[in-house]
């Protein structure tokens, strides 16, 4: 790690960003589903899976069980880098 970064400021991101009534809905949207699927036993703490919307709640998804599915922490937080990839 190079000297010369500076440290993350985490008290302003949290201000400017993670902070939000929007942001701290979406949070919890994803906090309920992950609960919900390990309620079911399709999800273990530490075992690195993530709990994916197939339909994105901001573009009008829900946390029903036919819209969640368990995916490997590498494949959801990730897409392919081409130049006509989306995210969605």
């Amino acid at each position: 790690m190079s000297q010369s970064r500076s440290k993350r400021n985490y008290r302003k991101e949290y201000a400017n960003y993670q902070g939000k009534p929007e942001q701290i809905a979406n949070r919890s949207n994803r906090n309920k589903a992950r609960r919900k699927m390990a309620n079911a036993g399709l999800v273990y703490k530490g075992d690195g899976k993530d709990v994916d919307h197939s339909q994105p709640i901001v573009k009008g998804g829900s946390n029903s069980r036919a819209n969640l599915r368990i995916r490997a922490r590498s494949s959801n937080r990730s897409f392919p880098r081409t130049r006509s990839a989306r995210m969605r």
